[in-house]
């Protein structure tokens, strides 16, 4: 068998070396210079280059240039010039305008106010340069388009001229010179076209640096994308001073699949979720996490009692104390406005009902079986006076008569899933804020037994904000959950009814991060005088998509497009379209799946 013979060192192989450099390796295949444009391989470059510049600007003025959607090299070119040389010149150019000025009065003539306003400028910069408290640059600035076909490279250089008039900044094609315009924009820092502009220190500070809004960390979950500059928005809530989080947006905007598809992605992380749902809108979510959906309603096996303790002493606090401050909270919303007799006597009374149970404000206590709201019927009824009579009456239907058995017993419920979705769905409406305060206590004092990286979720956060006593509850929450590793969302649609409250607005500054979707015409004043958003974005949060707004995470915002995975889209949806044809493909596959059954059966024996 022949063997293979290998090109020896003074052989072939060093025949092909010697004519084979980094050069020709790195080179295109092709370079077509054309008057309009340059052909480098299978791309096209176009080159404009700044000859107009507005009058005023203001910090990151080029920030819309770096925004543009489209691939570009952007070069820009800083030359000192001398002071004594540029005064001597500035000299020079205000006794011509001067003279102009002077020539047009004596003509019976109106100055012209372009000239005035240069001579202004000049005037002030002269000022600053003697004093040294300006130098003098030659400024350039160049932008090279590239597209992979000639249509999209023209579209893009329209695109380009409308953006940077919107700006005041006037941009000419280097028509004749795309070469040296290519050269230019090139990473070698080389200025071939040299078109340079006068400029003073500050006017020069103003396009540095060259920065665009982007909250993008190093970890947390993906929320969306930047509609600026296609950017993702990642972000770790809870490395922030808290863990808190608003969702603003009328209905059908997009709250709840934002919701949902970052629990998807907490859950993924190990964060355990718990999810106070009005509209049963997470059971699907649940059934897909593996999660506990727990219906609360009348017939429910599940009972949660209001009047549970945590039994844990910390230093300083009055569980005891703080546990029937809080049952004052949920008592005012079962019945209604209370004078300050009617306080008094209830408060009495709560005292009396832990009393009778054996528990006091001494911690070793307050870990026997509490009372339930029967034993409070009881005391309040033994009362003599009109007052407490007042109050068993108010209480009644609650224990005996068509309410009964919604927070009468003992609870039988731990919260043990990474996942617990507590629905009130079938509540009717006035029970809501109740059972809402009720759930919220039972999960604040499990929260508090042990420490972890959780998440509590309040969709529809105006049942509770309606009422001053569950408002301060879930401020108490808000203010102290980072104490406890937890995070807690308040979502609603009513902004009015949330911003409108003292303690939403203080729930809000207590979050660190806020998300505001598309808002009402009508409520978008509110919304704009409490985040301070300009007109701009106000006509955004107006006319967004579903899934689009604003995301604030600390002083910082940006705008936000939700963006999900397919199959999280199929988990999280809740479009009616969606469902009706998720419903339809189920359908169509179990007559199938019934079909394959029975082979498979045989295939098993």
């Amino acid at each position: 068998m022949n063997k293979p013979v290998l090109p020896t060192p003074g052989g072939l192989g060093a025949f092909n070396k010697s004519r084979t450099g980094i050069t020709d390796i790195i080179a295109p295949p092709s370079v077509e210079v054309d008057f309009g444009h340059i052909r480098v391989g299978e791309h096209f470059f176009k080159t404009f280059f700044v000859i107009g510049y507005p009058r005023f600007v203001s910090p990151n003025w080029l920030e819309p240039l770096i925004d543009f959607d489209s691939t570009m090299n952007i070069s820009m070119f800083c030359y000192p010039a001398s002071s004594p040389d540029v005064l001597s010149d500035l000299r020079r150019k205000i006794a011509e305008m001067e003279a102009t000025i002077a020539v047009q009065l004596e003509q019976g003539l109106e100055a012209d106010p372009n000239v005035k306003a240069s001579l202004e400028d000049a005037l002030a910069v002269q000022e600053e340069l003697a004093k040294g408290i300006e130098r003098f640059f030659q400024f350039s600035l160049y932008i090279t388009l590239v597209a992979g076909d000639l249509p999209t490279l023209d579209q893009n250089a329209r695109n380009l001229k409308t953006l940077l008039s919107s700006i005041l900044i006037l941009a000419k094609p280097a028509t004749l010179q795309m070469e040296d315009g290519f050269k230019s924009t090139s990473p070698m820092a080389i200025d071939s076209l040299y078109i340079t502009r006068n400029m003073d220190t500050t006017s020069l500070a103003s396009t540095f640096p060259f920065t665009s809004a982007t909250l993008t960390q190093d970890k947390g979950v993906l929320y969306g994308i930047n509609q600026l500059n296609g950017s993702l928005v990642i972000f770790d809530r809870y490395s922030m001073e808290n863990a808190n989080e608003v969702v603003l947006g009328k209905s059908g905007a997009g709250k709840s699949y934002l919701i949902k598809l970052e629990i998807m992605r907490q859950f993924m992380f190990g964060s355990e979720v718990i999810i106070l749902d009005p509209e049963g809108e997470y059971d699907k979510l649940s059934v897909a996490l593996g999660g506990e959906y727990i219906s609360f309603k009348t017939s429910s096996p599940v009972k949660i009692n209001p009047f549970d303790m945590a039994g844990l002493y910390e230093e300083g606090e009055n569980e005891l104390g703080s546990k029937i401050l809080s049952l004052h909270a949920l008592l005012r919303i079962v019945m209604g406005e209370l004078d300050p007799a009617h306080d008094a006597i209830l408060d009495r009374a709560l005292v009396e009902t832990y009393k009778r149970k054996g528990i006091t404000g001494d911690p070793k206590t307050q870990r026997k079986e509490p009372p339930v709201m029967n034993d409070l019927y009881n005391v309040l009824s033994e009362g003599k006076d009109p007052t407490s009579q007042d109050l068993s009456l108010r209480l009644e239907k609650f224990i005996h008569g068509s309410l009964s058995g919604i927070f009468n017993q003992q609870s039988n419920l731990d919260i043990k899933n990474p996942l617990t979705v507590f629905s009130i769905k079938e509540l009717e409406g006035d029970l809501r804020p109740i059972a809402m305060q009720i759930i919220l206590d039972f999960v604040w004092t499990r929260i508090r037994k042990n420490l972890k990286k959780r998440l509590l979720i309040v969709d529809e956060a105006w049942y509770l904000m309606k009422y001053p006593e569950s408002a301060s509850f879930i401020y108490g929450i808000a203010k102290r959950a980072r104490k406890y590793y937890l995070g807690l969302t308040t979502a609603t649609q009513d902004v009015q009814d949330f911003l409108s409250t003292d303690y939403g607005k203080a729930v809000l500054s207590n979050s660190s991060i806020q998300i505001l979707l598309k808002q009402s015409p009508t409520q978008i004043d509110l919304v704009g005088e409490v985040f301070y958003l300009t007109q701009q974005e106000k006509n955004l949060l107006i006319s967004a998509n579903v899934g689009e707004g604003l995301f604030f995470a600390g002083q910082s915002h940006v705008a936000i497009q939700v963006v999900a995975a397919p199959f999280e889209h199929e988990i999280i949806t809740s479009n009616p379209e969606d469902i009706v044809r998720q419903k339809q493909e189920s359908q169509t596959t179990k007559p199938q799946d019934n079909m394959q059954a029975p082979s498979d059966t045989l295939a098993n024996k």
